[in-house]
């Protein structure tokens, strides 16, 4: 029932994907979700280790985009500081932010995946558009009010999912980890 929301991948965090698996499975752009996925919502900073797997994925030339339901001025002010493309107003989980992104790096469906912290949101845009998505358990625990609904409905999806094992409650440290 609930299959359009199965990700094609489950990793512990954004920073455990490698350029060599990456490039192992043909992926030439990495979209990610801003907030809990590769930045805490609540500290728009980022880490030292955030922005040594960006050096890491630019050294790679593995591109890497946010796409982003938050507003333009938002994006803006997180990823400024970064020197990263995004997407705002994404709308996922439509396909909008994503098609703009392909477009505007013209990427195959195969060469681009989708990573993120919500089954509900990220994992769901990912598959309407057809593309390969990577869930990430969120950086902190704490959500935004806004996002706060999302999860309660994602427990419910997630029970299903772990019921049709096409969810783990395991989370692998790479996109090869098969434990």
């Amino acid at each position: 029932m609930f299959k359009r929301l199965a990700p094609t991948w489950q990793i512990e965090s954004i920073y455990n994907l490698t350029a060599a698996d990456l490039h192992k499975n043909n992926i030439k752009v990495v979209l990610t979700d801003l907030d809990n996925t590769l930045i805490a919502w609540n500290n728009p900073d980022g880490t030292p280790e955030l922005r040594a797997w960006l050096r890491l994925m630019e050294e790679e030339k593995i591109t890497v985009v946010v796409v982003s339901n938050n507003n333009h001025q938002r994006v803006k002010r997180a990823v400024g500081p970064l020197n990263l493309p995004f997407v705002s107003r994404a709308l996922k989980p439509l396909t909008r932010g994503i098609r703009q992104a392909q477009k505007r790096y013209q990427v195959a469906n195969d060469e681009v995946i989708l990573v993120g912290d919500q089954l509900l949101t990220d994992v769901w845009a990912a598959n309407n558009a057809q593309i390969r998505s990577v869930l990430v358990k969120p950086i902190v625990e704490s959500d935004a009010w806004n996002t706060k609904i999302n999860r309660g409905i994602e427990n419910l999806v997630k029970g299903s999912l772990y019921k049709q094992k096409l969810l783990s409650k395991n989370w692998r440290n790479s996109l090869d980890d098969r434990a």
